[in-house]
């Protein structure tokens, strides 16, 4: 789907559209045990769709989306009382690449990372709120885990 963003660069990415399967909960996402991710494996499991990474993540409300691959885009997903089948349109983001454990407070150091970043770019405008990218599953090594926090972008209108 998309390379990761090297750790610690800044790169601009261009999102194609995209098939996901998304759950959601009330509360924030670093909130203990919110069990989006138990959602979303059971739906693929139970509709033989293959794992693919990464995993996109909004922190609050907390949501958390599995996309479905080339092989399963054939399939017949329906939405059921726990996951929502939706197309992401495509889009721009500015991306920051991380090595380590998946933290609120990794989370937020990095998005104000691309806030100042963004300051600074006045060829670019915030376009939504930032979101993580993980990369790996649980059983991965904290320090070997990578991850990214995206903000959605558009270009910024030229001053006359």
């Amino acid at each position: 789907m998309q390379d990761k963003t090297p750790v610690g660069k800044i790169v601009i990415i261009d999102l194609p559209e995209r098939l996901a399967l998304e759950a959601k909960t009330e509360g924030a996402y670093f909130d203990s045990d919110n069990g989006l991710f138990r959602k979303l494996f059971r739906y693929i499991s139970n509709n033989d769709v293959s794992m693919t990474t990464p995993v996109e993540a909004d922190i609050n409300p907390g949501k958390m989306r599995f996309f479905v691959g080339k092989k399963d885009l054939s399939k017949n997903l329906t939405s059921n009382n726990y996951v929502d089948v939706i197309t992401l349109p495509n889009r721009k983001v500015v991306s920051i690449g991380i090595r380590g454990g998946y933290s609120k407070k990794k989370f937020l150091e990095n998005k104000n990372m691309l806030e100042v970043w963004l300051s600074k770019n006045n060829q670019f405008s915030q376009n939504g709120d930032a979101y993580a990218v993980y990369w790996n599953g649980p059983f991965v090594p904290g320090f070997f885990k990578r991850s990214e926090v995206h903000i959605p972008i558009i270009k910024a209108p030229k001053n006359k």
